[in-house]
């Protein structure tokens, strides 16, 4: 097995491990945060990938998976902020 198959196992399953946060979490605001760690360790990921099989693309794919990312990070909690009327 190779570092970088092992980096992208343990990526995968701390993942699913947020997955518990964004569907039993006690706030919008913790779910909102593990949905932004699993997009992190997605973007990781496709990183870990395009070292592993040597292609440029999935760097590309990458960076535009972490601009959504950001963006949609950055809508939600202006959503919620609204919703909740400025209260964490």
């Amino acid at each position: 097995m190779n570092i970088i198959t092992a980096i992208i196992t343990i990526l995968g399953i701390t993942a699913l491990l947020t997955l518990y946060r964004v569907f039993f979490g006690p706030t919008p605001w913790d779910r909102l945060i593990a949905v932004n760690l699993i997009s992190s360790k997605v973007v990781s990921i496709m990183v870990a990938a395009a070292l592993l099989f040597r292609r440029n693309i999935y760097m590309d794919v990458a960076l535009v998976y972490a601009i959504i990312g950001f963006v949609s990070m950055i809508a939600i909690s202006k959503f919620l902020e609204t919703e909740s009327g400025g209260k964490r």
